[in-house]
């Protein structure tokens, strides 16, 4: 059984380090243990994004920058196996530029995409979150950080309980096989 974190990242705009909010679930032998949410003020005032996710920088403008933020939630990424992410190129390269921008390190665990697990593992198509998340019967507040972490935490929790092993990097379902994407 894993420990991981699920990670969710909305942004204010293009700029890959403009997170304006973060949501984490960690999950531990199938259970989730802890879940975090934290507002995140960008480096710019600059926001093309509210019509997703309802934030403004009205919003933010006085929360922590996310160098503030991380002495908070650095301590969920500690003893994990891997992060998930449901399309984790975006919230991986979210991670990377916000760590780059305030020079902190990178957290070094791979990232699992619960995109191409629920692919592998269900055949699921479309696989934008609200469809897998719909399939799966989980609830759903799309585009909410800690709503989508959480359920890209619970599809990872499914497929651990339909038989797929993370420590291998794949599962034999059938001829379908999962990799780890890294």
């Amino acid at each position: 059984m894993s420990t991981f974190l699920a990670i969710d990242f909305e942004t204010a705009n293009y700029g890959s380090d403009s997170a304006c909010a973060i949501g984490l679930v960690r999950v531990e032998d199938k259970t989730i243990v802890s879940e975090e949410v934290r507002l995140i003020c960008p480096p710019t005032p600059d926001f093309n994004f509210t019509h997703i996710h309802g934030i403004r920088w009205e919003d933010v403008e006085f929360e922590p920058t996310f160098d503030h933020v991380w002495p908070e939630v650095e301590p969920l990424f500690e003893g994990i196996d891997f992060l998930a992410a449901h399309n984790s190129a975006f919230d991986r390269k979210v991670l990377n530029s916000c760590c780059k921008t305030y020079d902190l390190p990178m957290p070094e665990p791979e990232f699992i995409c619960t995109v191409q697990l629920a692919r592998k593992m269900w055949e699921v198509r479309p696989t934008k979150l609200p469809n897998v998340a719909h399939f799966l019967g989980l609830d759903l507040d799309h585009h909410d950080a800690l709503s989508d972490s959480r359920a890209c935490a619970n599809i990872v929790i499914a497929a651990e309980r339909d038989g797929w092993d993370f420590v291998t990097g794949y599962e034999n379902v059938g001829e379908r096989y999962i990799a780890f994407d890294g």
